[in-house]
């Protein structure tokens, strides 16, 4: 038998989306009113297994006052990172080298420590498949699913994704009437890594007359035709949304930085690879945004703010009904609970039959194929 929650601990990992906030405030508040003390882990784990970095503390108390008014607020007040997964911690040694070591025992052993009955892991796949490996060592753990990408498995969406689409649709309505203005190509590089939600969702919201997502490898011809087809009904302009992780036909995904120790491959680069390429085939005047951490910040919807709120309060009621190594998700109409196993690992790609993908074919969007 479990024994009786006294205190529980929250910690926010993987990139900052609007709505962590929120989720923060519905858990520490959930939890007080059942009598619970709820503790903010700095930095993912870092406030754990750094403390050194924290004169004020790598753990502390959150109280109903310190997450009052905060649910509107981008960001997280306790800090985040994509850094420092504790089962391939790196660690450097005296020559230079840095060791993968498994630090997980010492967040356990803190735990224990420390009397914290249960944790909250708010994050993407990356985090979750943490929370699911640290509940297989004894952890009580619930997760959260956060990421702007909305790809994580057995949600309906996660909270941040409505917030980054609406921002990136509200860019490309700017641009078009600057594009239009000059005749110009515009190309309009998206977030997302492997999935192709925002550049879809974004660029059919948006008016984008071509859209190269990850899940369709792309040929620049179709773009190039499509711009001709373009001028030739007198459309001078053309918006074209781009995905982090869009792949062309002949070729390889774009990289800011592979991956390392600790560390995930950074993403970036081909919205100015095709911007660059459109140009010479076309002769156009062609120019590239690349709207990256802006979809991150801000205040989120009202939606993401709903959902993040329903999400914080849902880990609380899973822990108080004795539920660990689950997953809070949206189910339309209720949010419900999946296991972390069936999520840990899996990354939701934007299905070739989805609706809104044939939306877009319908209304004659280019998707490079």
């Amino acid at each position: 038998m479990q024994k009786p929650i006294r205190r529980i601990a929250i910690c926010t990992g993987g990139g900052d989306a609007p709505g962590l906030n929120a989720v923060i405030r519905a858990t520490v508040t959930a939890a007080a009113n059942r009598g619970w003390e709820c503790m903010g882990i700095r930095d993912g784990f870092s406030g754990i297994l750094q403390p050194e970095r924290y004169p004020q503390g790598g753990v502390h108390l959150l109280t109903r006052d310190r997450v009052r008014g905060i649910s509107h607020l981008g960001g997280t007040i306790i800090g985040t990172t994509n850094k420092g997964n504790p089962f391939h911690y790196p660690v450097p040694q005296s020559d230079g080298s840095v060791l993968d070591t498994d630090r997980s025992g010492e967040i356990l052993a803190y735990f224990e420590r420390e009397g914290i009955d249960a944790l909250v892991s708010v994050g993407g796949d990356g985090s979750l498949t943490i929370a699911n490996e640290l509940h297989r060592k004894g952890l009580r753990v619930v997760g959260v699913p956060k990421t702007i990408d909305n790809d994580l498995d057995k949600t309906y969406t996660t909270f941040g994704f409505d917030t980054a689409v609406s921002f990136a649709t509200e860019c490309l309505d700017r641009l078009h009437s600057t594009a239009e203005s000059h005749q110009r190509i515009m190309v309009v590089e998206v977030m997302g890594r492997y999935a192709g939600w925002i550049a879809l969702h974004a660029g059919i919201a948006g008016g984008a007359h071509a859209i190269l997502i990850p899940e369709i490898a792309y040929d620049l011809d179709k773009v190039v035709a499509k711009i001709a087809e373009r001028e030739k009904e007198g459309r001078a302009y053309t918006l074209v949304v781009v995905a982090e992780g869009a792949v062309p036909k002949e070729g390889a995904r774009a990289l800011v930085a592979p991956s390392e120790i600790g560390h995930a491959e950074r993403l970036g680069g081909v919205g100015e690879q095709v911007g660059h390429a459109l140009a010479e085939r076309t002769g156009k005047d062609t120019r590239v945004v690349v709207l990256g951490h802006l979809l991150r910040g801000g205040s989120p919807t009202a939606f993401d703010r709903l959902a993040a709120l329903r999400f914080g309060t849902a880990a609380v009621r899973a822990l108080d009904e004795g539920l660990s190594g689950v997953m809070v998700a949206l189910a339309f109409p209720n949010v419900n609970y999946v296991t972390l196993e069936e999520v840990a690992g899996r990354m939701k790609a934007v299905p070739l039959d989805s609706d809104t993908l044939q939306t877009g074919r319908d209304l004659g969007v280019c998707f490079g194929d």
